[in-house]
């Protein structure tokens, strides 16, 4: 894949036996021996991603918070110090650009974590709003490792290596952040994650990541800590019911249709995005989840039909779960077919399978 960008950690994944894919320009592994080992790994001890095709941006200066608000449909300001927030990025016209995390490591300091496939339109956004505040761009310096499951905390305490974290592990509560190093160097811990397991991503400069990857993997395969590639990764997030921009948001989607209205802070004075998202009409196609017995599943761009067999909404996301043993997928649906219990129909391939829609999300870890 010479057009391909690669991570830091790409010869460790070949060295792994992985197989890879183009995701958003990055050549990354999709799996390493089984997406359903993987996946099940994830959910009963551990799984290590790489993540480092994501995009990284520092925000600082005296009044940050404040531009933040503006640029993004959160409001980022009242953010405590430690803390993290999901949050949107959005069009002129409310549509979304992309969906991001920000951390506040400071009074006038941010992270903004955003999609790999998305970062040059996010960068242009800053470029556009931001005024006098400093603005770094400092994907290619560093390197995003994520571990995922019910053992991430055990695993990621016992790596050799991480030291002098604070707040501890034990301590950070989720949404939240911690400073330490590695073999000396900084290093940030962030418990956050895209597959609705207890988990942390870390941070660190691309010199250190095949040395942080090495010590997290010999400390956590005694506890089943696995290598886990992007099918997993799609799998276990769409269990979860997180969206996957590009499937469940767009330009073309407002955070309310998505079910991401909670997000956004219409009380504030102003935002991108905020006029368009206050005239919207109340009547446009909203996401839901679906479950059908069976192992079809429906695939994205698949019809949804109302009982009687005519269109109501459109699949952007489906999958036979591992977990759950059945069928699940994500649809935008007309407004009148969209309340949990109505029975529907997916159009797989000229067969009609009954559907349900169902509560998000499909699978809750245990607290």
């Amino acid at each position: 894949m010479p057009d391909l960008r690669t991570t830091p950690l790409h010869d460790r994944h070949a060295a792994l036996g992985a197989s890879f894919t183009d995701f958003g320009g990055w050549s990354m592994p999709v799996r390493y021996t089984s997406d359903l080992a993987e996946h099940h790994a994830v959910r009963q001890a551990a799984g290590l991603f790489d993540i480092s095709h994501m995009a990284e941006f520092t925000v600082r200066g005296v009044g940050a918070g404040a531009v933040l608000d503006h640029l993004l449909a959160g409001r980022i300001s009242t953010m405590r110090v430690g803390k993290a927030k999901y949050s949107l990025l959005l069009d002129e016209n409310g549509g979304v650009i992309d969906d991001v995390i920000v951390y506040r490591r400071g009074e006038d300091d941010f992270l903004v974590i955003s999609n790999a496939g998305n970062r040059a339109l996010v960068a242009a956004e800053f470029d556009r709003l931001v005024g006098d505040i400093e603005i770094a761009d400092i994907s290619d310096d560093h390197a995003l490792i994520a571990v995922q499951g019910p053992r991430a905390r055990e695993i990621v305490e016992a790596t050799a290596g991480i030291d002098d974290v604070t707040p501890s592990l034990a301590d950070l509560g989720y949404y939240a952040w911690s400073g330490g190093t590695f073999r000396g160097d900084d290093l940030f811990i962030a418990r956050t994650g895209y597959t609705g397991e207890d988990g942390f991503e870390l941070l660190v400069a691309n010199a250190l990541a095949p040395a942080l990857w090495d010590a997290l993997l010999a400390s956590g395969e005694p506890l089943g800590l696995v290598p886990a590639g992007l099918a997993a990764r799609d799998t276990l997030r769409l269990e979860a019911g997180m969206p996957l921009h590009g499937h469940e948001l767009s330009t073309d989607i407002l955070p309310a249709q998505a079910g991401l209205g909670r997000v956004v802070a219409m009380d504030k004075d102003d935002f991108v995005g905020k006029d368009a998202l206050a005239a919207a009409s109340d009547d446009l196609p909203v996401l839901v989840g679906l479950t059908a017995e069976g192992r079809r599943a429906g695939r994205a761009g698949y019809a949804v039909l109302d009982a009687e067999g005519a269109p109501v909404g459109e699949i952007t996301s489906g999958a036979l779960s591992p977990t759950l043993g059945h069928t699940i997928a994500l649809a935008f649906v007309a407004p009148a077919s969209a309340a949990v219990g109505t029975d529907l129909l997916i159009d797989v391939r000229g067969t009609r399978i009954p559907a349900t829609v169902t509560a998000l999300p499909f699978y809750r870890r245990n607290a």
